[in-house]
């Protein structure tokens, strides 16, 4: 089982481990985060990931969108894959344990669709009930360290598992579609898994949030960001090129669609970052809203 403890010179704690099977095929990892964080808030580009956080501090506020209000969460939330970008607004001083699910990693564990919660953050109690979380929340304050903590969120997770009708066939092609960085024929997909394209995007819109399409578009999305080195030479032609964007003019069009900013502003953003807190264990994708 993998570990791994960053200690940050700002005073910022973040221990993450990756779940034992079968929680490993739903789950990139378990986490533990406290301190302060480097802005006050951030804003995170959508992701093919979602997010649960249970929160063991103050609350913290989350804008999802810019038509909808922002939203306070003492108790945590439920974040399943966005498709824009959103807004977290750190207490001063935070404190939580928390899981990256995969794209389709939630479906086990929702007691809704999950394209009802697209772009639409709920409270953990929406989700668990209000009993559940308070006595986990008591549960995880009173562990010995992080790595307990984790324990027992990892618990708590293997107790909730349940079968989800369809996530065998949304988890192998999501899988084919992460493989390839989004770079795969939809229509292809569902001829190999010998279902209609149809029936396909249903169940990946139950499970996931959004349709395969959307997925691929996400993980190009994605790959090409994580690609982008702000401290060096860019020629955005060449990114969007090998990134298989028909022109930078629709790459420049994607990177407003998933960021709100252009390519060249994003770049100063990070800029900024890793100037202001070089070295920070959250920096890489997260950008200062301030």
């Amino acid at each position: 089982m993998v570990r791994r403890v960053v200690g940050d010179a700002l005073g910022v704690e973040y221990v993450s481990r990756v779940p034992r099977p079968p929680l490993d095929g739903l789950i990139d990892d378990l986490y533990y985060l406290e301190g302060t964080p480097p802005y006050a808030r951030l804003t995170l580009p959508p992701a093919p990931s979602a997010l649960l956080i249970v929160n063991l501090g103050a609350p913290f506020r989350i804008r999802a969108s810019t038509d909808i209000e922002t939203a306070e969460f003492a108790d945590g939330c439920v974040v399943t894959m966005p498709t824009r970008a959103w807004e977290f607004s750190y207490p001063l001083r935070t404190r939580s344990v928390g899981v990256h699910f995969k794209p389709w990693g939630p479906a086990p564990f929702l007691p809704m669709p999950a394209t009802e919660l697209c772009d639409r953050p709920v409270t953990v109690e929406q989700v668990w009930g209000r009993s559940a979380i308070a006595e986990l929340r008591d549960r995880l304050a009173t562990a010995d360290g992080p790595h307990e903590m984790l324990t027992l969120l990892e618990e708590e997770l293997m107790r909730r598992l349940c079968e989800t009708a369809g996530l065998g066939l949304v988890r192998h092609t999501s899988s084919v579609i992460a493989a390839t960085s989004g770079a795969v024929a939809i229509g292809d997909l569902s001829v190999a898994a010998g279902v209609s394209s149809t029936h396909l995007a249903q169940r990946f819109k139950q499970l996931i949030g959004v349709t395969p399409k959307r997925l691929a578009r996400t993980y190009r999305f994605t790959t090409t960001m994580l690609g982008v080195d702000p401290a060096g030479p860019l020629d955005w032609g060449d990114l969007a090129a090998r990134a298989g964007y028909f022109d930078q003019a629709h790459f420049g069009h994607e990177f407003r669609a998933f960021t709100g900013l252009t390519p060249t502003r994003y770049v100063e953003v990070r800029q900024r970052f890793l100037r202001e807190h070089p070295g920070h264990v959250l920096d890489g994708w997260p950008l200062p809203a301030d």
